[in-house]
């Protein structure tokens, strides 16, 4: 705790710090896969950490500050971009200079380029489960549907991905049916 006068950080301080420290990245990175925008993912987890600071007591008492941080990024994501579609987003934006980050390999464009391809719900549940490694319980907590919901989604999911990310063209069995 800090005596009046005394310059040094409290432990809230240094416990935030550590926390932002070791997760930011993590959480910019799996919001990333999931709205697939670099710069607005950046954004909307700095914002959450922002908004994480202020309600940082009861976040001890949650237990799960990186969940609650990946989520309020998400939402706010997903708040920026009705504003865009009603287009009411703030023209100062547009006139940021973008940020610098190393180039994405081949590999992590293929990726995040099929990952926007599916639906919102499995591109989450896919996200949360293989990025952010989170057990499916976890994962049916954070989205709030049922583990079954999860789990259909995480196997239309990845059976979605593996079409979009094969190097073979499917070929076309008797029937009409494709096989990839």
């Amino acid at each position: 705790m800090a005596v009046p006068g005394d310059e040094s950080r409290t432990m809230d301080e240094v416990e935030f710090d550590d926390f932002y420290t070791t997760s930011y990245a993590r959480v910019v990175g799996q919001v990333y896969a999931m709205i697939g925008s670099r710069d607005e993912a950046e954004e909307c987890v700095q914002e959450a950490f922002v908004r994480a600071w202020a309600h940082r007591r009861s976040l001890d008492r949650a237990g799960h500050p990186e969940a609650w941080v990946r989520t309020t990024a998400y939402r706010l994501a997903v708040s920026r971009w009705r504003r865009v579609v009603k287009g009411r987003r703030p023209a100062d934006r547009a006139l940021s200079s973008p940020t610098t980050t190393a180039a994405p390999t081949e590999a992590h464009v293929a990726l995040v380029a099929a990952l926007k391809q599916l639906p919102e719900a499995q591109r989450r549940a896919l996200v949360l489960h293989h990025l952010a490694d989170l057990p499916v319980h976890e994962v049916a907590r954070e989205t709030g549907v049922p583990e079954g919901t999860v789990k259909a989604r995480l196997s239309r999911g990845r059976a979605a991905l593996a079409a979009l990310l094969t190097d073979t063209p499917p070929t076309t069995l008797p029937g009409g049916a494709t096989h990839a």
